[in-house]
């Protein structure tokens, strides 16, 4: 990878939807030099994809992770019961003592606390314990 594969990196990062006659306009070189280079960054891996960066729903007043501890059972089961509920986010089974996160975005706190407590009464559940997001930061 060489300077110009880096300046179109840092380019396709900020704007993905960027044309390759501005980026081409940006570095100095010919269109189809930088369709060639982002040709060959895509088929080495490099760029894995194009993604649009999405606004947080206004009606997600409540975020907050969850730590599920359970006693028997899978993780697959409990994500399979985790579909049921539209504002969980993401599960993720992890390392350590806890046995899964959860992140759940909820429009407001009294939607939030009835998703919580039917998670408590899940089967095997043993304990959750609430993380509320103060605040994030986007990358």
């Amino acid at each position: 990878m060489d300077k110009f594969d880096q300046q179109i990196l840092a380019l396709l990062r900020s704007d993905a939807r960027l044309a390759v006659s501005q980026i081409a306009r940006e570095i100095n070189l010919s269109r189809s030099a930088v369709s060639e280079r982002i040709r060959q960054l895509e088929l080495a891996g490099i760029i894995k994809g194009y993604h649009a960066q999405v606004a947080e729903p206004a009606n997600a007043a409540i975020k907050a992770y969850l730590e599920l501890f359970y006693q028997g059972g899978r993780c697959e089961n409990y994500v399979e019961r985790m579909r049921s509920f539209s504002e969980v986010r993401r599960c993720s089974g992890i390392s350590g003592e806890t046995d899964m996160l959860v992140y759940i975005e909820a429009p407001s706190m009294e939607r939030f606390s009835e998703i919580r407590g039917q998670i408590e009464n899940f089967p095997g559940m043993q304990k959750v314990k609430t993380h509320m997001v103060v605040k994030d930061w986007a990358f």
